[in-house]
């Protein structure tokens, strides 16, 4: 189970944790301190218009002992997490951590320096270079290797190269094949959800401190700078592929499927060091992460972590990560590696045997139960994903949303059936005073529940979202799991002062830039309004002359299809000739195409007023979506 003490009162809590987990073993604060070199003073980056888009400082606080506001295992993974600055992994082998999300690696070859995932943002990515550069020389950057298509690993590239020296050759980036389509999908598709949801999962309002904001279990927090994009010049295609960059042998494994789409780990013979990307870290991770995303196969994962064990194990006297510290020592990294394989492949095995006797998702939830050798371990510990989430994912993957209970089958959206629960619950005056009552009593689950319903029914009851406030705030202040801690704490956040909005920008220029033409009209296809466009009916071809193609788009009963076509198709109702990056900006960008097509930058032949007719049918996100508020 995820969280069981969640809802005890504070101080019973605290000392049930303490005294259920190995407190004593500080190996990992050895770990977190091993080969460090200096940190950034002050731990604060800024973008050019000199906005703080990093302070590692606010988490100085995180040095005190842990207070009743927090669960003692998640104050000792944020303190670990919050550990910033340069650290020596190995000869030749460096880690800037803290200063994003995730960790920069970087590697030194012959002639200059290898950078492994560059963090989120280029501020962040490129203070963590002069770091480095600081203590080591100023090396040139003479490779990028992403390790995975998550922004926290690929953000901050332009921190650390330019596009013009990759073009040239000087800088080859390497990723795993695939990367690139699943980069921009997953930030673009689902792009406006997925960052309102991630606004809760990392908790982007919440004051640093006891009372909000401690981290996310994977690192303290994201960092809110420029997100950027240069493609991989380099694809790694299969397992066993073997890349020479700047005299540094890498031997590649693929893992597709794992905690990623497109991911791989690597290993480095020459310097014994193994490289498990997001594979590996030192918390149980996300098999659907709660900002949203596609359910990874906790079955895979795990047998890509026995391959890894055989491959690469036996080899190393290193293994690192794209998150956390290092794990040194053959048998101690082995291990490691055997532990992690049991967690997923355990999930997975015992969820599915639980499905096949006839239980649900949260039924399991609530009913599984580690094995002592895993539960009693850190880094298995549920502080970024968590065994009652991940378990409901598992269900998810293989049976869907519905339970099989026909009377699940079709029940009332949230806002009518939340106003027939309080009816027959006698009313929303009855059911806050039970609400109280059991706040009182410490049940804060059934109260976040019930009073949902009355919030739902009745948006304008304050004195409802003031109870729901204070109770989605114990919740999280008893919550292990650091996204947890902080889905509860912005609702809370927002109950009391209002929506925040998504303050991240997923499709920032860079990534739909890097848009292939199919992936750009099926972005396009996804903000049709279909009922607006049911009597619509319109064919265009796009000429692209800065890529010399022609892509037809037919819209017909509120669907946009679209493909290449070569003129031997009928001709269509109009020719819309452009370059591409003004096709991004009417289309996606929301430009006004008038003036362009005034100027003749646009030119348009055939039947007048279709590209206005299609971005009429057009519709936009919403990136303020209510979320605890119907």
């Amino acid at each position: 189970m995820s969280d069981p003490s969640a809802d005890m009162p504070a101080a019973v809590r605290n000392t049930q944790v303490d005294r259920s987990l190995p407190f004593s073993d500080v190996q990992d604060f050895d770990d977190v301190d091993r080969g460090f070199i200096a940190a950034l003073e002050p731990g604060i980056v800024r973008n050019t218009d000199g906005h703080v888009v990093w302070d590692s400082d606010s988490y100085a606080f995180l040095d005190d002992d842990c207070p009743p506001t927090v669960n003692p295992s998640l104050w000792r993974q944020s303190r670990l997490c919050a550990r910033q600055g340069l650290f020596e992994v190995t000869e030749r082998i460096y880690q800037v951590r803290g200063l994003d999300l995730s960790n920069m690696t970087l590697v030194e070859g012959d002639t200059g320096v290898i950078v492994i995932d560059p963090l989120i943002s280029a501020e962040t990515a490129a203070a963590g270079l002069a770091l480095y550069q600081a203590h080591r020389g100023d090396r040139p950057v003479t490779a990028v290797i992403y390790t995975h298509s998550h922004i926290d690993h690929f953000g901050g590239v332009k921190g650390v190269t330019m596009v013009e020296d990759v073009a040239a050759g000087r800088c080859p980036v390497l990723a795993p094949a695939g990367f690139v389509e699943h980069a921009v999908a997953e930030n673009v598709y689902a792009g406006t959800a997925m960052g309102r949801r991630a606004a809760y999962m990392y908790g982007a309002a919440l004051p640093r401190g006891p009372r909000g904001a401690v981290g996310a279990g994977l690192g303290p927090t994201t960092s809110t700078g420029t997100p950027t994009l240069i493609a991989p010049t380099i694809d790694i295609e299969h397992t066993g592929q073997t890349e020479t960059v700047d005299g540094v042998e890498i031997e590649f494994q693929m893992t597709p499927g794992t905690e990623a789409p497109a991911e791989m780990n690597f290993y480095f013979p020459q310097l014994r060091a193994l490289c498990m990307a997001e594979n590996a870290t030192h918390t149980l991770h996300n098999l659907l992460t709660l900002r949203g995303a596609l359910v990874r196969d906790p079955h895979v994962w795990s047998q890509y972590l026995t391959e890894s064990i055989n491959r690469f194990a036996y080899r190393s006297d290193v293994l690192f990560a794209s998150h956390h510290w290092p794990t040194w020592d053959t048998e101690r990294l082995t291990e490691y590696l055997s532990l992690q394989r049991d967690l997923y492949g355990y999930l997975h095995d015992q969820t599915l045997r639980a499905i096949n006797k006839g239980a649900t998702g949260i039924e399991i939830a609530e009913s599984i139960e580690l094995p002592p050798a895993i539960e009693k371990v850190w880094h298995t510990r549920g502080y970024y994903g968590s065994v009652s989430h991940n378990v409901k994912a598992v269900y998810q993957r293989y049976m869907g949303w519905f339970d099989g209970n026909p009377a699940h089958l079709w029940e009332h959206p949230p806002v009518e059936s939340a106003k027939r629960h309080i009816e027959f619950m006698g009313g929303a005056d009855q059911v806050l005073e039970k609400a109280r009552r059991s706040f009182e009593d410490g049940d804060f689950r059934w109260v976040a529940q019930v009073l949902n319903y009355v919030i739902f029914a009745d948006p304008d009851n304050a004195q409802a979202k003031a109870l729901q406030a204070d109770a989605l705030e114990r919740l999280g202040f008893g919550s292990e799991n650091g996204t947890w801690r902080n889905f509860f704490l912005m609702g809370a956040y927002e109950l009391r002062h209002g929506a925040i909005g998504t303050p991240t920008v997923t499709a920032a220029p860079d990534i739909v830039g890097a848009l292939s033409i199919e992936q750009l009209f099926d972005a396009l296809a996804l903000r049709v309004d279909g009922p607006r466009a049911w009597s619509t009916t319109l064919t265009i071809d796009w000429n692209l002359t800065d890529e010399n193609i022609v892509h037809r788009t037919q819209l017909r009963n509120g669907l946009l299809v679209h493909f290449d076509t070569d003129g031997s198709l009928p001709a269509p109702d109009t020719t819309i000739t452009l370059t591409r990056s003004l096709l991004v900006a009417v289309l996606l960008g929301g430009a006004d195409p008038t003036p362009l097509v005034a100027d003749g930058s646009i030119t348009v032949d055939g039947v007048d007023g279709v590209l206005a007719t299609l971005v009429s049918v057009l519709d936009e996100p919403d990136p303020d979506f209510a979320i605890v508020t119907p």
